[in-house]
């Protein structure tokens, strides 16, 4: 497959993938990145042809068999975007944030590989099922200089079928983080999770490993093993029970503390208590670390409730770490409405099974390029500009967003696959609005 005209700062970019292909395949990777963030309509696999510039020029088959039958793994190249990200966003010798969620892309057809009825949490009504694909994903939180939140960058993810206690979301979940922690070495991590994501298969997580979620306000919660007390039989390990967690907020044996935590984007003060214990129906033996939350000069109870295994982490610090994972929830909604991730999905050839568990992670892995490209060669000055000179009476945005991002990119592509003063059909066809444009001098 020809591959299109690439502005040199996105193919610098594209290059650290060549490994993950071989020579003709990483062409096409390369054509339909290109396509993906360059289609404004339907990102198809032949919306993303259209986008390129290769409707008609090569078969259309090329391109669906490059999900379908090609080889090449979602995962390596999940790992070489992860690369990528620390290399670009990550503070040397800074931790890797990683988020873990699962989330549901609705699809039509009973004879989608993984289609299921699911619980769909944003839909309609009180019941919302809905049938479709549900994906474990695993994210990188990172802070951009010229945003005030954390942006969290798809890079790896799971299909989950129902019905294979083998392979629960957790496991699945646990699966990815194995993969990143094998591939970083010894590169400190913390994952970030809510209550579903903490559980029995995060036990035997590497050393430099940490794990930060939601509590259940059920959790069983037991004091620290006592010493050996030298006698015969099997040493205690764990102590005794404590009481539940609105009990440990009303007693006057436990001390809160004042805090000012940056979370969703404003400064807030907090009562803070912290007490280090077990959780050993979930994470065995491993010493945790509890913080209850609540708004300053509450009398009583709690707001929020984490546990974490990061021992030397301030409270505030775990609030921060735990707010900053709605980011992923945000990188949902703009891969689905911003990227049109999971609209591939019109051909039979697309509906098999490895086909389908490549076009969501290759639509979120361009999401997160497209990111990383705004970071090294984005002009959020000039584009926050733009914009209010756009819309003068938008005055409320001070920053840029997430949908300024790929824009920004979409009109680097357009600049270097449509030249100035040579016309292209295929621009029309994209952009209509430009034969109003060149029709202007004649007005």
């Amino acid at each position: 497959m020809p591959t299109p005209s690439l502005p040199r700062s996105l193919a610098d970019l594209l290059i650290a993938f060549g490994p993950c292909f071989t020579a003709p395949t990483f062409r096409t990777f390369q054509a339909l990145v290109a396509g993906f963030l360059t289609q404004p309509g339907q990102r198809t696999v032949t919306g993303m042809l259209v986008g390129a510039r290769l409707a008609g020029r090569r078969h259309h088959d090329l391109a669906y068999r490059f999900f379908a039958t090609a080889r090449w793994s979602a995962d390596q190249v999940g790992l070489v975007l992860l690369d990528l990200i620390i290399a670009t966003l990550v503070p040397a010798g800074a931790p890797i944030v990683l988020a873990t969620d699962d989330t549901l892309w609705r699809r039509t057809g009973r004879k989608l590989h993984g289609a299921a009825w699911h619980h769909d949490g944003a839909g309609p009504g009180r019941h919302r099922p809905a049938w479709g694909h549900r994906w474990v994903v695993v994210g990188a939180i990172v802070h951009l200089p010229f945003l005030d939140r954390a942006v969290c960058l798809p890079i790896l993810a799971r299909l989950w079928i129902p019905g294979d206690p083998d392979r629960t979301p957790l496991l699945l979940a646990r699966e990815l983080v194995d993969l990143v922690c094998g591939h970083l070495g010894d590169h400190p991590v913390h994952l970030v999770g809510d209550a579903a994501y903490i559980g029995k298969p995060l036990r035997g997580l590497p050393a430099q490993v940490t794990v930060t979620a939601r509590l259940r306000c059920d959790a069983a919660l037991y004091q620290p093993a006592p010493p050996p007390t030298g006698r015969r039989g099997r040493p205690r390990r764990k102590g005794d029970r404590l009481p539940e967690l609105v009990v440990i907020a009303a007693m006057t044996r436990y001390q809160w503390t004042a805090v000012r935590v940056r979370c969703y984007g404003k400064t807030l003060d907090r009562d803070v208590l912290a007490l280090r214990c077990l959780w050993y129906g979930a994470l065995g033996a491993q010493p945790v670390q509890v913080v209850l939350s609540r708004p300053l000069g509450a009398p009583d109870g709690y707001q929020l409730a984490l546990v974490t295994t990061d021992l030397a982490a301030t409270p505030a610090t775990i609030i921060e770490r735990y707010a900053n994972r709605w980011s992923q929830e945000q990188a949902f909604l703009d891969a689905r409405h911003l990227a049109g991730v999971g609209q591939a999905r019109t051909r039979t050839r697309t509906r098999t099974r490895r086909s389908v568990q490549r076009l969501v992670p290759f639509g979120l892995c361009c999401l997160s390029l497209a990111i990383c490209w705004y970071a090294r060669h984005g002009q959020p000055a000039h584009d926050l500009a733009a914009h209010r000179a756009r819309a003068p009476w938008y005055r409320t945005k001070r920053t840029v967003s997430v949908a300024d991002m790929p824009a920004a990119l979409r009109r680097c592509l357009l600049a270097a696959q449509y030249q100035h003063g040579h016309p292209d059909p295929h621009t029309l066809d994209l952009f209509p609005d430009l034969l109003l444009t060149q029709l202007d001098p004649a007005a």
